[in-house]
C-alpha cells in the first residue's frame, strides 16, 4: 500500500515541526537560552582552536622527526662506515637500501629549518626532547596557559607564594580553564627537581590532581655545551651562560605549552598576581580579536605578565633560538617586534608607533614583583612595578563589545572608544545640555551594574555635573519591574537608574529580574563650564547563576 504524497508531506511538516515547537517551549521557560547557546558556541570555538593547535603541533613534530631521520641517513650514507653489520644494527636495513631512501630526500629537495638547524646537538636523541620529569594530568583545551620558569636559588623561594597567589586570585570556575606549568630549570639537579615536585604536591595536592599544576624539568641533553659561549656586549662568562640557559629555558617552556590552550602568558616564580586577574587578561585578550596583535603586557617589568597566542609561539621561538646566544630574551622579544613593523626607511618615532599596534599594554599592571634574589647568582634587584596598586590616571576593565557613540568633543586623542576598553581616559570640551554618550551591547547581556567615574587625581574637576545614566531592556515586559521600583522612563524610553555624584562618580546597581540590558547611556542635563573627563567605565556582566 503506498502512501499519499499529501500524507508524506504533512508528516514531514509535523516532524521538522516538533523541533522547532520544544526549542521555542524551551526558550519560554528559560530566558537564558540564547545565553546557554551563547556560551555552548564559544566553548566549541575554543575546542576546535584548541584541536588545530594540536594538529600543527603534531604537523611540526612529523617534520621534526622527517629532518632527523634524514640527517641520520645522510650522516650513515657519507660517513666512513665500513662495517656493514653495524649499519644493519642501527638502521635494520643494508646500506644500498639507506642510499636509495637518502638519495629521494636529497636531490632536487628542500628541507624547512628546523628545531635542529639551530640546536644540532639534538640530532639522533629524541629523548633530549622530552621532559626528565613530568607530573601532569594531561589537561588541554584551557583559555590561559601561564609558564613560570624557576631554578634554585641561594637560601630563599619564592615559588610557593607565587603558585598561591595564583590559585587563590582564581574563582573554581576559572581554575577549571587554566593551566599552570611549573618549569623547574635544574637539567642536571634532579635532587633538586624532585625536592620542588614534592613541595608542589604536598601544598597543592588537589590542584596537582584536577590538572591545574603541572611540573616538570627539562632533560640535559637538550642543552649544548653552555661553558664555550662567545661574550658580548661586555658581559661576564656566567651572565652570558646565564641569559642564553634562559633563552632556552623559555623556548622549551614555550614550546611544551603551546597546544595546551588559546593563550599562554609567561611569568617569573617571584610575582604575585591580583585577584581577578585571570578573567581580565582574557576579556582583555578577547577585545583585541579583530585586530592583529602579538603581544599583550600585564605588567611594565622584564618578562612578566606577557601574553602570546599560542599560535604564534612557533616564530616567537624560533627568533629566540636564532640568536639565543647572542642577546637576553626581552631583548630579542622587542628587535622581533620591530622586525616585523617597523619600516627602516623611516623614523623611530614611526617604529615606536608601529609597536604600539601589535605589542598592548593593559593598566593597571596584574603582577607585581616581589623577589629580591635574582635567578643569576650574586645579583640582588629591587625591581617593583610602579603601576602595580598605583593610583591610575585611568582605570581598566574588560567591558563587553558595543557599538559606541558620543555627541561630545573630543580632545585630541581621548576617545570614548580606548575609555571603553581601558586604553586610556575620554576627555571632552564642555558639555552642552543635550550631550550624550551611547553604548548600544553588541549581545544584551544581564548584569549587575554600571559604573562610570568622572575626574582624575590630575584633574579633579573634569568632572560630569547634572548628568544620568540610563538603560533599556531587552523585553518590554520587563518595564513594569523598573516602574514598579520609581525607576522614571524618559520620553524616548530610556530608564534613569542613577545620576553621577558631586565627586563625578556614578555607580548604579541594578535590580533583579529586569533581563537582559541593550542600551546604556549617560544624557547631560545642563549646560557645564568645565570639561570632562571619564576616566573609569565599567559594565557589570552578571556571572551565571549568580
Amino acid at each position: 500500500m503506498r502512501a499519499k504524497p499529501k500524507n508524506v508531506l504533512i508528516l514531514i511538516g509535523i516532524v521538522c515541526a516538533l523541533p522547532l515547537t520544544w526549542l521555542s517551549l524551551f526558550a519560554k521557560q528559560d530566558g537564558n537560552y540564547e545565553q546557554l547557546l551563547e556560551q555552548r558556541f564559544s566553548e566549541l570555538r575554543d575546542k576546535l582552536q584548541s584541536a588545530e593547535l594540536l594538529n600543527r603541533q603534531r604537523e611540526n613534530d612529523l617534520h621534526m622527526v622527517r629532518s632527523q631521520f634524514t640527517h641520520l641517513l645522510q650522516t650513515l650514507v657519507h660517513s666512513n662506515v665500513t662495517n656493514r653489520t653495524s649499519a644493519d644494527l642501527v638502521m635494520g636495513l643494508p646500506m644500498s637500501s639507506l642510499q636509495n631512501i637518502s638519495d629521494l630526500y636529497s636531490q632536487g629537495s628542500l628541507h624547512l629549518p628546523s628545531l635542529f638547524t639551530y640546536l644540532p646537538h639534538l640530532i639522533g636523541k629524541p629523548e633530549s626532547l622530552k621532559p626528565q620529569y613530568q607530573v601532569t594530568n594531561s589537561r588541554y583545551g584551557t583559555s590561559i596557559v601561564f609558564g613560570i620558569p624557576t631554578i634554585k636559588r641561594d637560601k630563599v623561594s619564592y615559588l610557593t607564594a607565587t603558585v598561591k597567589s595564583l590559585i587563590s586570585g582564581m574563582s573554581p570556575k576559572e581554575r577549571d580553564d587554566c593551566l599552570i606549568v611549573i618549569f623547574v630549570a635544574e637539567p642536571w639537579n634532579m635532587e633538586y627537581v624532585e625536592e620542588v615536585g614534592k613541595v608542589i604536591q604536598a601544598e597543592f595536592g588537589q590542584h596537582v590532581d584536577s590538572g591545574l599544576v603541572e611540573i616538570i624539568a627539562p632533560s640535559p641533553e637538550f642543552y649544548p655545551n653552555l661553558d664555550n659561549l662567545p661574550q658580548t656586549y661586555g658581559d661576564t662568562k656566567d651572565r652570558v651562560k646565564w641569559r642564553t640557559k634562559q633563552n632556552l629555558d623559555f623556548s622549551f617552556l614555550m614550546l611544551y605549552a603551546r597546544s595546551r590552550g588559546v593563550y599562554y602568558v609567561q611569568l617569573e616564580d617571584d610575582v604575585i598576581a591580583k585577584p581577578g586577574y585571570f578573567s581580565i587578561m582574557k576579556k582583555f585578550a578577547e577585545q583585541q580579536h579583530t585586530e592583529e596583535w602579538m603581544l599583550l603586557e600585564f605588567s611594565a617589568l622584564g618578562f612578566i605578565g606577557k601574553m602570546f597566542k599560542s599560535v604564534d609561539l612557533p616564530l616567537v621561538v624560533e627568533f629566540f633560538l636564532m640568536f639565543h646566544r647572542d642577546k637576553p630574551i626581552d631583548w630579542l622579544l622587542d628587535y622581533l617586534l620591530s622586525v616585523k613593523v617597523c619600516n627602516p626607511e623611516k623614523d623611530p618615532r614611526h617604529c615606536t608607533r608601529m609597536k604600539a599596534t601589535v605589542r598592548r599594554r593593559y593598566k593597571p599592571s596584574l603582577f607585581q614583583h616581589v623577589g629580591m634574589k635574582s635567578s643569576l647568582k650574586g645579583k640582588v634587584q629591587k625591581l617593583k612595578d610602579k603601576d602595580f596598586g598605583k593610583q591610575m590616571l585611568h582605570r581598566a576593565h574588560a567591558n563587553p563589545s558595543a557599538e559606541l557613540s558620543a555627541s561630545l568633543k573630543m580632545y585630541q586623542k581621548y576617545s570614548f572608544q580606548k575609555a571603553y576598553i581601558g586604553q586610556d581616559i575620554f576627555w571632552a570640551t564642555e558639555p552642552k545640555k543635550g550631550d550624550h554618550i551611547n553604548i548600544k551591547l553588541k549581545q544584551p547581556a544581564e548584569l549587575d551594574g554600571v559604573l562610570f567615574r568622572s575626574g582624575n587625581p590630575a584633574h579633579l574637576s573634569d568632572i560630569f555635573y547634572n548628568t544620568s545614566v540610563e538603560i533599556t531592556p531587552e523585553d518590554p515586559d520587563n518595564e513594569n519591574i523598573l516602574l514598579r521600583q520609581g525607576f522614571f522612563k524618559t520620553t524616548d524610553g530610556y530608564f534613569i537608574i542613577g545620576w553621577f555624584d558631586e565627586d563625578g562618580l556614578a555607580d548604579c546597581p541594578l535590580p533583579a529580574g529586569i533581563g537582559k540590558v541593550v542600551n546604556i547611556r549617560l544624557n547631560v542635563h545642563a549646560n557645564s563650564k568645565n570639561w570632562i573627563i571619564l576616566s573609569e567605565v565599567h559594565i557589570k556582566i552578571m556571572e551565571p547563576g549568580s
